[in-house]
């Protein structure tokens, strides 16, 4: 699929690739969804096509058997490597991702950084993200940003650059990558899941924010009922809490989890939403709910609260937008 979005991200990059010198450290930086994990990959595939054929392939199509394709695609590129949040269980590997990324996987780095490249003279690392890297982690990396092993470029994604170590930042030339537009977050939704209903795609790419990320991983939440929910208790205040006591039911359960993580993220955008088309004390209330729907939301996942108690309190917190509730 060609690449959508952030078009001068890409084309700076490219300059830079096929010009006389390289940075060796990348900071990919922007919201999350919005494509950087998958530019590093492309660029990593290109920069190491380009050191194997000895011209530049940062342009145009590179085939599926191209050796560095094929290895990269086999997980056996001795110049490529990926450090990414891995499973807890290797048996269950789209379950229990861990929280960060080990400082373990950064030391797995070392022995091929005392070597020179195998294939051509570059080697490409791709740490997605680096917010995610546990501090100690952090700082033996960033001894190798420092002193930058021959041949060696680093791709660095972040959804918090702020969040990083001033020196590690002080290292990287940033990329800055911006929310999609909605039509681009249309095309990749309608790209990936072609069978998906007109009406749901619009859902999907009004719940998106600009992230066509975020747009797939609600893809099959029916993100249109629950948008359609939300609002009903936003404009009637679900007086005799019919529409609240059957969310708090229906995302309570083990196999609505999903839907449960949706829902959370979803109810502090509506809050906001609403927010942006308030002034004076409609405003101050609007934002107060934000505040402590953002914190609820934020705290539901990290201390285990009970989802069905959750649900309704969120619930709670939007109904009070509603015209003649308190704060509404």
């Amino acid at each position: 699929m060609t690449p959508i979005g952030n078009d001068a991200a890409r084309q700076a990059f490219i300059a830079a690739a096929e010009g006389t010198s390289l940075h060796h450290a990348w900071l990919l930086s922007g919201p999350e969804g919005v494509g950087k994990g998958s530019f590093a990959r492309d660029m990593a595939l290109r920069l190491l096509a380009t050191a194997i054929d000895g011209r530049s392939r940062m342009r145009g199509d590179i085939a599926d058997d191209h050796r560095a394709a094929a290895l990269i695609a086999a997980g056996a590129h001795p110049d490529y490597r990926e450090l990414v949040r891995l499973p807890k269980d290797p048996d269950k590997p789209d379950q229990d991702i861990a929280r960060s990324i080990k400082i373990d996987q950064v030391r797995t780095l070392q022995p091929l950084f005392a070597t020179k490249p195998a294939l051509s003279s570059r080697r490409v690392i791709v740490i997605d993200a680096i917010d995610d890297l546990e501090r100690p982690g952090a700082n033996a990396l960033l001894k190798n940003l420092e002193e930058p092993p021959v041949g060696t470029i680093f791709l660095l994604v972040s959804h918090s650059p702020g969040r990083l170590l001033p020196t590690i930042r002080s290292r990287c030339r940033q990329l800055r990558f911006d929310p999609l537009t909605d039509a681009e977050v249309a095309t990749v939704v309608r790209a990936e899941l072609p069978e998906t209903e007109a009406a749901e795609v619009a859902a999907l790419v009004a719940a998106a924010d600009g992230s066509p990320g975020r747009a797939l991983a609600y893809a099959g939440l029916s993100v249109a009922a629950l948008d359609r929910d939300l609002s009903e208790i936003a404009e009637t205040g679900d007086l005799d809490n019919r529409i609240r006591s059957r969310l708090a039911k229906s995302l309570a359960g083990k196999t609505a989890q999903p839907r449960y993580a949706m829902f959370l993220d979803r109810s502090p955008a509506l809050i906001a939403a609403t927010a942006r088309t308030r002034t004076g004390p409609a405003l101050r209330d609007a934002l107060d709910a934000y505040d402590k729907a953002r914190a609820l939301a934020s705290m539901a996942p990290a201390l285990s609260l009970v989802a069905e108690t959750t649900v309704f309190e969120m619930a709670g917190l939007i109904a009070r937008l509603a015209p003649g509730r308190p704060g509404g």
